[in-house]
């Protein structure tokens, strides 16, 4: 007996798809067995549809009160804590993450603690940064695209990068831009819960209906064909470096604004003084985060940097012990496992030797954590082959002379998310840490002090990005608000506009107190008068 395919989100309503090219289901990655119901694999129809409809509302959102777009915000972060048991229940199955502790301890949490974030500071206007200059009577702000913005959503975080809950979701919503929301595949029916709270807490806002829309999945052709739709107001994508390449040529062509998040080894650096003060300890710091979440992190450490030596040696045995003696792990799908696997391969054949693992398990989504090791020189000779991103419990060692040799090894690296350096803590390792800071600090986006990379903190002061291919655009943040928020927005300027015609926040009155740039100076006070 056929199943009945799920609705998608569509136009304002839960409707059937309009010309559904196929269907598909989720799948438990313990064991690799189809479940759930059956969800459409959208054809054009669909995605016109879409984009028409969002395009419609885009005005209207844009026009919306401040206040209005807030209540969304955190009346949705409300029902998704609410509703905690069924959405923990939906990603468990169909991501195998621990329930307690992953999904319901820190990943939702995370994501209604975003949405509120961006409550915070669509209130605050903190986001806007508004500027005057009395002088010229020119004043400008950042304010809403005027078009939707495409979301697609990655397969690792079902709650916090969704593509109908996570950052980018609430950033474009914030900036008061309707949002087509692709979901991924892995876990439809955790996305469909989502949206049905999303949408009923958009009606209840008293927002357009079609602000929100959800589609679960299409082929690759026309994945390039919507992102190169003129109509759309920019992208935000996070994923494989090959998928989000191809999406951002297309956008590039039409001139849409992609920002994506596709590629990261995360470059840890122990410097020989923590190595000799603290090697066991760091083995076991190593691979903890190598191996949380089965590896798949965006910031797992996939590169480890450290001397030779004894104890340097030292550490090398007790790492490669901890991960010959791990269980091979789950994954979250048999893409992901053969993707490890050609990832392991393409840094074998680049010379990188296997200490422990390389090997997939049985039942399942499985593989073993890995640990490979090269030397310095053969690193500085194949750079791009041995930064190849293993996305699992995966991590190569990259053993140095010295730290004038460590400071070559980071000039060979590409951009990425984060970088680390392990200093002693009697500041022995100081000269060599300014030695190589630097030179790993251009290369990108958060420079972490002794400890591992693992976890992104929801803060204003955060910087999830980096330089290309770590992101699209060095000079944003896919997490933490008001900066994620600044992606999905345009700068307007209005020149000699009497007041009462202003955006509010521009004008000579500021009875919300929003921290203005007058004349150079920052200001919270009212100006004086205006025509």
């Amino acid at each position: 007996m056929t199943q009945t395919l799920q609705p998608v989100l569509l136009a304002g309503q839960w409707q059937a798809s309009r010309d559904a090219a196929g269907s598909f289901r989720a799948a438990d990655p313990t064991t690799g067995e189809a479940i759930g119901p059956q969800f459409p694999v959208s054809g054009a129809d669909d995605i016109d549809t879409a984009i028409a409809a969002a395009h419609a509302v885009a005005a209207e959102l844009a026009a919306a009160p401040a206040e209005r777009i807030a209540a969304f915000l955190d009346a949705y972060a409300d029902a998704l804590d609410a509703d905690a048991e069924t959405l923990v229940a939906l990603a468990h199955a169909e991501t195998a993450m621990p329930a307690p502790t992953r999904l319901r301890g820190n990943e939702l949490p995370r994501t209604s603690g975003q949405l509120r974030q961006a409550a915070q500071a669509v209130r605050s206007y903190s986001w806007t940064h508004p500027v005057i200059d009395t002088a010229a009577d020119l004043r400008s702000h950042l304010a809403p695209l005027g078009k939707p913005v495409l979301v697609f959503g990655p397969n690792n975080f079902p709650f916090a990068f969704n593509a109908i809950a996570g950052s980018d979701f609430a950033s474009a919503i914030a900036a008061r831009n309707p949002v087509i929301a692709k979901a991924h595949p892995l876990h439809p029916a955790t996305s469909q819960r989502m949206a049905e709270l999303a949408h009923q807490a958009l009606l209840t806002a008293g927002l357009p209906a079609a602000a929100v829309q959800l589609l679960y999945h299409f082929d690759n052709a026309l994945g390039l064909r919507l992102a190169g739709d003129a109509r759309l107001g920019a992208i935000g994508f996070t994923g494989s470096r090959a998928g989000g390449l191809a999406l951002k040529a297309a956008a590039d062509a039409a001139g849409v604004p992609f920002y994506a998040e596709l590629s990261s080894v995360n470059p840890v650096f122990l410097l020989p003084g923590a190595v000799a003060e603290r090697g066991a300890a760091l083995a076991q710091e190593f691979f903890a985060s190598c191996t949380l979440g089965s590896g798949q992190f965006c910031t797992n450490p996939g590169v480890l940097v450290l001397p030779h030596g004894e104890a340097g040696d030292a550490l090398v045995a007790a790492a490669t012990a901890h991960f010959a003696g791990a269980a091979p792990m789950v994954l979250f799908s048999q893409g992901g496992v053969d993707g490890v696997q050609r990832g392991v391969e393409t840094l074998r054949a680049a010379g990188a030797q296997v200490l422990a693992g390389a090997a997939a398990g049985e039942g399942g989504y499985r593989y073993a954590p890995t640990l490979l090791s090269v030397e310095a020189d053969a690193f500085i000779a194949a750079p791009h082959a041995l930064q190849t991103e293993a996305f699992g419990p995966v991590s190569l060692l990259v053993r140095t002379r010295d730290s004038a040799q460590m400071a070559q090894v980071a000039a060979a690296f590409e951009g990425n998310l984060t970088g680390t350096l392990y200093r002693a803590s009697d500041g022995s390792d100081d000269a060599a840490w300014q030695q190589i800071a630097p030179v790993l600090r251009a290369r990108v986006g958060r420079l972490i002090n002794s400890k591992m990379p693992t976890g992104v903190a929801v803060s204003a002061a955060q910087n999830h990005g980096g330089p290309f291919p770590s992101t699209g655009h060095p000079g944003f943040t896919a997490v933490g608000m008001p900066g994620a928020i600044r992606r999905f927005a345009a700068l307007h300027s209005y020149d000699a506009v009497p007041d009462a015609l202003l955006p509010m926040e521009l004008r000579q009155r500021n009875p919300g107190g929003v921290a203005r740039l007058v004349d150079g100076q920052w200001s919270s006070a009212d100006l004086g008068a205006h025509a």
